[in-house]
């Protein structure tokens, strides 16, 4: 099986063409594959499909980790939009894109730094199952029992948004791990932590599901920076610095989409036996 090795601010994807073949991983075989120390390693894997529908490019699949399947992923698609792009698959600057729920335009850039619509944001609360525990005021949600203070925002993925004094003081894995699969949120949700040093600056760290912490997350950033201007504590662009380097977001607001605007890496082809 061919694949590509590439990064989005060090965010790590294996990304398979399955246009012209037909390519079948199970969850134990994607579970090896990520593995580190004994596999290729990687935080998801990204399937290239053709379009379900014409209006589209192209179709994508996205695996975590663990090999469940996921929505949405800002970091990926950025590498999958270079991918497209290196392997001459098409000639266009700007394609449109499927996922799993939704569906995403991608306009490439100078220096391999690509920009993706990502639609607009959404603060649901209908697949949350224990909202008599939940108090809802100005987007942010307190979970008595917890005393946790977040905003609940989907990029078409979900995440739960923690403002805090300090990323590098905050409890990353110990609050993320006991939130991604609380009784809140059955079909797990990514935790991101942001420290506001400016109304156009944050700084991020995410325990994504399934995975744990991240050197960077597209659809974290994207999301945290909508609940800051939700709350009308963020300016409409925002620098939001991860661990493995900085984003651009930019949103006008509601009934406007998202964008995010960022670098991707190639960093090497590869072939292995399944």
């Amino acid at each position: 099986m061919n694949f590509s090795k590439m990064h989005g601010l060090g965010n790590d994807f294996v990304i398979i063409n399955c246009i012209n073949e037909n390519i079948f991983l199970s969850s134990s075989e994607i579970k090896k594959l990520s593995d580190r120390h004994r596999g290729i390693g990687f935080d998801q894997l990204l399937f290239v499909e053709k379009p379900q529908n014409p209006i589209f490019d192209f179709h994508y699949r996205i695996f975590n980790a663990n090999g469940n399947e996921v929505e949405q992923c800002g970091n990926g698609a950025r590498c999958f939009g270079l991918f497209i792009k290196i392997k001459k698959l098409t000639k266009k600057n700007n394609i449109s894109v499927s996922t799993k729920l939704k569906h995403l335009k991608i306009t490439y850039f100078s220096n391999n730094f690509i920009t993706v619509n990502m639609d607009e944001p959404t603060f649901i609360l209908n697949n949350m199952p224990l909202l008599k525990n939940i108090i809802i005021h100005n987007f942010l949600i307190y979970f008595l029992n917890e005393n946790i203070k977040c905003s609940i925002v989907s990029m078409g993925n979900p995440h739960c948004i923690i403002q805090v004094n300090c990323i590098d003081s905050a409890p990353v894995k110990k609050i993320g791990k006991k939130l991604e699969k609380s009784a809140f949120f059955p079909k797990g949700i990514n935790v991101g932590f942001m420290q506001i040093i400016n109304k156009m600056h944050i700084k991020l760290r995410v325990y994504e599901r399934d995975v744990g912490e991240t050197q960077a997350c597209g659809s974290a950033a994207c999301a945290s920076v909508a609940a800051g201007i939700a709350r009308n504590i963020l300016h409409n662009k925002v620098q939001v610095d991860l661990l493995g380097g900085s984003l651009t977001i930019h949103w006008a607001g509601f009934g406007h989409p998202l964008y995010m605007t960022g670098p991707a890496e190639h960093i090497y082809d590869g072939t292995i036996y399944i």
